[in-house]
């Protein structure tokens, strides 16, 4: 049975909002939950992007069962390796073992804050790389000094270290980065229902291991709002990762996007009440053979009502796939 997560989406609500959100996640039944990590919102509308590692932490002191994960952290620009090593070991202690640390390239939406530029996506991977490796080196426990193509570490120790290590998740979009998953990563995590991503993964060494799915929904008992709801706030998601990720702030989203259309929208995002339409989007990754799929309701103000319907009629509905 696919497990069904909740997404804390930074880039729409306030932290005080997200932690009481996962709170009630929690409290609806959902199996996990996720945190993007960004310090722009893609569009305007959406309003928000407190620090996710604020909101984790709170989190954690706020909830009891539900596990956390970030959705996902780029540990290479606007974060040393290093720094996210101890980060992910203080949430772990903090979560009591709840916690997941979910990596990827990044994108220059966030990363161009500190002023170093933005690689080629070639020069992202190999960085990636090379950070997940500091991490693990660190989360393996003892002094690491390290001196590589990118990054240099000297002499350091996570000196309160979980007992029950921080599984790293990986995010892939292509053959390089299935590699680099199935290689070093503990799971794999997609935003697309591609099962040619999985088996790439699994020929690298992640068979067996969760692979993490997540998709974008508007629930609302009047579908014409959730559509223009879904356009004004997840436009951006049409792009595809191989623009999205080059674009430099909110303005490049409201431009590339000035003609994506409404109905298209409602093409790509389940919008509404129809219960079956929202498995059927879940169902898309189970087929492809996701063994967790996370949602994403559009929307900062409309998530105690997507709640709500989840506890009595969305979860029971997916338990069935």
């Amino acid at each position: 049975m696919v497990r069904i997560g909740y997404t804390m989406m930074t880039e729409q609500s306030g932290p005080r909002a997200l932690v009481q959100d996962v709170v009630a996640a929690e409290e609806a039944g959902f199996d996990f939950s996720v945190t993007s990590d960004h310090y722009f919102p893609w569009l305007a509308s959406q309003g928000h992007a407190p620090y996710a590692w604020s909101v984790l932490g709170a989190a954690a002191q706020a909830t009891s069962r539900i596990p956390l994960m970030t959705y996902v952290t780029c540990p290479t620009t606007r974060y040393h390796p290093a720094v996210v090593a101890q980060k992910a070991a203080t949430l772990q202690l903090l979560s009591e073992g709840r916690f997941r640390l979910g990596l990827g390239s990044g994108e220059n939406l966030n990363e161009h804050v500190v002023g170093a530029g933005w690689p080629t996506s070639r020069v992202r991977l190999e960085m990636l790389e090379e950070a997940v490796e500091i991490i693990r080196a660190l989360f393996d426990g003892g002094s690491v000094s390290h001196h590589g193509t990118h990054f240099d570490v000297e002499n350091a120790r996570l000196w309160d270290l979980p007992e029950q290590r921080v599984p790293i998740g990986i995010a892939v979009s292509g053959p390089k980065s299935c590699d680099l998953a199935g290689r070093l990563g503990d799971l794999v995590i997609a935003t697309e229902p591609e099962s040619g991503l999985l088996d790439a993964f699994d020929r690298q060494g992640g068979a067996g291991k969760p692979r993490v799915g997540q998709v974008p929904v508007c629930y609302d008992p009047d579908r014409d709002a959730a559509i223009a709801r879904a356009h004004d706030q997840f436009r951006w998601s049409v792009g595809g990762w191989k623009v999205n990720s080059e674009l430099p702030g909110p303005a490049g989203f409201e431009q590339a996007t000035q003609h994506v259309r409404p109905e298209d929208i409602a093409d790509a995002v389940p919008c509404g009440d129809d219960v079956d339409t929202f498995v059927d989007a879940v169902r898309a990754y189970s087929d492809a053979g996701f063994t967790e799929v996370a949602l994403v309701q559009v929307g900062g103000a409309h998530q105690q009502p997507f709640i709500d319907w989840a506890r009595s009629t969305l979860l029971p509905a997916l338990r069935e796939l």
